[in-house]
């Protein structure tokens, strides 16, 4: 089958053509058709640094994945050749990515594409919303009327944790950089904030009245932790995905706030969780075909063979939403 491979980490240049082996279907697993993945950051991140977690070289790589079940191993009952499915099922140490013409995956990731989503816009979705539920929903219970500031709430997982709070019943806020993206998040249900024009204690005042937020969803990680801490209120929750920098804790303790971190490639690396994953997903299949759920793009996907290009795109910070690569898929 057709794929773009690494063979050692560097630039979006590294990415080459080839042809590798049709992976086999183990128990447990279906052969998926790819039709479309998206970039994450991990992906760009594993690409330029060659990080432990990545693949063995020769490697494929990308987690989300959209397409249609080609095969079924033993032990799946869920899923039958020809159903259109997605998740995030690999592209980490010891499974195979989507920048392939197939791909192998644990069942257990998966569920049932959106019948309203096409394979570009579905395969925007899956880890994005893995890692905002995992923090909104199983960690924080987020529920009706409770304030939620989202940081960068245009970004990947800040536009998706904006309408599973809307959803859930919160009342939504979130930051941006400018009018384009204020237009953006007020599309998806939330009160934006111009991080540029009001401090902290500015925002905190107007929206809550100097109270805090009851939920904090940091997407930015660094200096923007501690931005996160000073807008939740007292015994608040702070929920972050980009938590790998040092802190001091002090301001965490004095508020007897709880910080949620989310990694939700756990299951992925370490083989246990994934079932918790497809349950997951298939709340976000009921959300998009309930219009309470769709993915921002940035601009027409790529094809697989300028998948590089993807990635400069992503890494370039310039994206607004999601980059999707196309696989043309041939059987």
């Amino acid at each position: 089958m057709k794929a773009m491979i690494v063979r050692q980490a560097g630039e979006p240049e590294v990415f080459e053509a080839a042809d590798i082996p049709l992976p086999e279907v183990g128990s447990g697993q279906v052969l998926v058709k790819v039709a479309a993945t998206s970039v994450n950051p991990v992906d760009w991140k594993i690409r330029k640094l060659g990080l432990p977690l990545g693949p063995d070289y020769p490697g494929v790589l990308h987690g989300d994945v959209a397409g249609v079940v080609e095969a079924v191993g033993g032990d799946v009952n869920q899923f039958s050749v020809g159903d259109e499915v997605y998740g995030c099922a690999g592209g980490v140490k010891g499974r195979g990515g989507a920048l392939a013409e197939f791909m192998a995956c644990d069942a257990e990731f998966l569920a049932l594409k959106p019948k309203n989503l096409s394979m570009a816009e579905a395969a925007a979705l899956p880890l994005v919303c893995l890692t905002a539920w995992e923090g909104l929903v199983d960690g924080a219970n987020v529920g009706w009327g409770q304030t939620v500031l989202v940081h960068a709430g245009a970004g990947g997982v800040g536009h998706v944790a904006i309408q599973i709070a809307v959803a859930r019943g919160a009342k939504v806020f979130a930051t941006v950089s400018g009018p384009e993206k204020a237009a953006l998040v007020k599309e998806f249900g939330a009160i934006p904030i111009n991080y540029r024009e009001q401090s902290v204690e500015d925002y905190v005042a107007a929206h809550t009245g100097g109270a805090g937020f009851d939920i904090v969803y940091d997407t930015v990680g660094g200096d923007n932790i501690p931005k996160s801490w000073e807008a939740a209120k007292l015994r608040g929750t702070v929920i972050s995905c980009q938590t790998n920098s040092t802190q001091d804790l002090t301001p965490l303790h004095l508020k007897g706030m709880t910080h949620i971190g989310v990694l939700m490639l756990l299951p992925l690396l370490h083989g246990t969780g994934g079932t918790r994953h497809g349950q997951i997903m298939g709340e976000i299949t009921a959300l998009a075909e309930a219009g309470q759920m769709r993915p921002l793009l940035d601009g027409e996907p790529f094809p697989l063979a300028d998948v590089g290009a993807a990635h400069a795109r992503l890494e370039s910070g310039q994206a607004v939403g999601k980059v999707v690569v196309e696989i043309a898929a041939s059987g």
